[in-house]
């Protein structure tokens, strides 16, 4: 950072820099010591924090005080308009470039140490931000960073029109966006450079970023400015290169095979599609509340009725629920639909899917993830739920048959949950054998699935959009992929039965309405009784739509969802959902 120092002081720190060769280092050199004033000179460049010291000495902290910040704000500011002054635009219109960083490193990586082309073929022109500056009387490196990557830019006075180095010295900062024209050099140490002729300040950062000692590390301010955060850390930036990889590969491999993209509305009459919270929003003009889709399952749908037969769309979801390291309010999802198909070859769709964005991203099928090595190669394993949970609790859920009383004593004492167990209510509050099964599958198994899983035929309790299935009673083709105890996608051979659609449907109301009734009875009884029972309950309404679409005929299909994020996630080895959402959602800051 800038600060204004006592003349005294600053006196005494330039007579000790005296003692040796006076320089500036910034960059990857680390320093013995380094003087910053608030004058226009090449120190003030810096924009980072700087101390006379020993050996162990580093700038205090990564954070930036709210008075130094402004400090170094109002003399970048007095820069600007000191390059007014002399007639020079400080924010640029346009800039032409010849080149990247990372194309001048491919074209002249065979050019030999000490090397320089002075050809008119050879002379380039480039832009970006500048990271990094070392400067020594009339020589000074600046290091250029673009989107591609970066480059030195080597500054000799003498090469410079005018007072151009002068300018390099004072008025420019690490930070600062640059357009730069020259030859080609390699440096002496192997460093490829452009020797710079003439350049132009394109934009004056008026705010110092993170030192480069400790970077960004706030969590919280990462991902609050992502913009500093992809400045001061690269890697996040390659993140999300990554994630716009994945996505096209996404589409790459369903419309190879036959899908069409489509659109459908974010806002909706009635949210439907799965069992979530929805964010309600209210339109002035009609005079009602609308919805923003939990799912776009039912409006894709409506395209198989209307005559397609392959349909996809990768569109953000919005759900009304917690924050956590694998949910975000917003989320990305792909939904695709495949009309005179079953659920088995959503499943063969999956693993080419994954695979292929596996290789694309990491070049191999075989990757760590958090310190678990995980292996994409196929196939994957296709379990049922009841042998799954037969397999990590010894319980056989067929022998119930519909006695939910001796299933739930069955399970209360196998899983020893305890009065005082946290689950207990969860495994009381079941109101069929089904569900049951389903809360002991998320309670016993689900975090062990580390390789990836198939999960088959889920109860249909839990299952109102899927079709029964063709040889077991009371279960669903219906599947969902586990990779590292997560659920990464969910699939079904479609439930088509218009009459069946609507009972079910029906039931999941009656459900929910049961659900909200006992959440609005049990906040009765605290303190807080609107708050607690608005923060529990929702309004679920059927989509009489949907269901009249149905009435005219879908043919049989199977339809799966996969999360994005979490897709990213296991791809980029990054711990929650937040590193794979450019702009999460966050509290509003105090």
């Amino acid at each position: 950072m800038e600060v204004a120092l006592h003349p005294l002081r600053l006196k005494q720190l330039l007579h000790l820099a005296a003692a040796s060769k006076p320089h500036f280092l910034f960059g990857n050199i680390r320093p013995l010591f380094i003087v910053r004033c608030s004058s226009s000179s090449s120190s003030s460049a810096a924009g980072t924090a700087v101390v006379a010291g020993g050996r162990n000495r580093r700038p205090p902290s990564s954070a930036t005080s709210t008075s130094d910040r402004e400090a170094v704000r109002a003399i970048r500011i007095k820069k600007v308009q000191e390059l007014r002054s002399k007639g020079l635009d400080p924010y640029a219109y346009k800039w032409e470039r010849t080149h990247t960083a990372d194309q001048l490193q491919e074209i002249y990586r065979n050019l030999g140490n000490g090397e320089e082309l002075t050809t008119e073929s050879d002379r380039v022109s480039i832009a970006g931000r500048i990271v990094a500056r070392r400067a020594f009387g009339k020589l000074a490196f600046l290091t250029l960073r673009d989107d591609s990557g970066t480059i030195q830019l080597y500054c000799e006075k003498e090469k410079l029109l005018s007072d151009q180095f002068e300018h390099l010295k004072t008025l420019v900062d690490i930070g600062d966006i640059l357009g730069a024209s020259g030859s080609i050099k390699r440096t002496e140490k192997g460093e490829l450079s452009v020797c710079v002729t003439s350049f132009s300040i394109l934009t004056k950062s008026l705010l110092p970023l993170p030192d480069k000692y400790h970077g960004l590390t706030d969590i919280d301010k990462r991902y609050r400015q992502r913009y500093v955060d992809m400045i001061a850390n690269p890697e996040v930036a390659d993140t999300f290169r990554k994630r716009a990889k994945i996505i096209s590969e996404i589409r790459k491999t369903v419309e190879s095979a036959g899908f069409v993209e489509v659109e459908t509305p974010v806002l909706q009459g009635a949210a439907g599609g799965a069992e979530a919270r929805p964010f309600i929003t209210y339109h002035n003009s009609l005079g009602q509340d609308l919805y923003l889709r939990i799912a776009t399952e039912l409006h894709l749908k409506r395209m198989l009725v209307g005559g397609f037969e392959k349909v996809y769309e990768i569109g953000r979801i919005f759900r009304n629920e917690g924050l956590s390291t694998r949910h975000n309010p917003e989320f990305t999802t792909i939904e695709m639909y495949e009309a005179y198909s079953d659920y088995e070859s959503m499943m063969n769709m999956t693993e080419e899917i994954i695979t292929r964005c596996a290789l694309t991203v990491n070049g191999k099928l075989t990757l760590d993830y958090q310190g678990v090595e995980i292996s994409l190669e196929r196939p994957w394993r296709r379990e049922t739920m009841h042998n799954l949970v037969k397999e990590a609790t010894g319980i056989d859920f067929t022998k119930f048959g519909d006695d939910l009383t001796a299933a739930k004593e069955v399970v209360l004492q196998t899983l020893d949950i305890g009065r005082d167990n946290q689950n207990k209510s969860s495994i009381e509050a079941c109101p069929s054998v089904g569900h049951l099964l389903n809360e002991v599958f998320e309670l016993a198994v689900e975090s062990q699935l580390l390789q990836p899983t198939f999960v088959l035929d889920y109860p249909l309790e839990v299952s109102p959009l899927a079709k029964p299935h063709r040889r077991h009673a009371g279960l669903t083709e219906r599947f969902e992929l586990f990779v590292c105890g997560r659920e990464m996608a969910n699939a079904f051979s479609e439930l088509t039965d218009p009459l069946d659609q609507r009972q079910r449907l029906e039931e999941q109301v009656r459900q929910h309405k049961k659900k909200n009734a006992a959440l609005v009875s049990e906040a009765s009884d605290t303190d807080n009784k609107d708050k607690d029972a608005d923060d529990g309950a929702y309004e679920v309404t059927l989509d009489e739509d949907f269901l009249t679409a149905l009435e005219y005929g879908m043919p049989p299909a199977s339809g799966l969802g996969l999360g994005i994020d979490r897709l990213v996630m296991l791809l980029t080895n990054s711990a929650s959902i937040r590193d794979v959402i450019a702009f999460p959602v966050l509290k509003t800051q105090q």
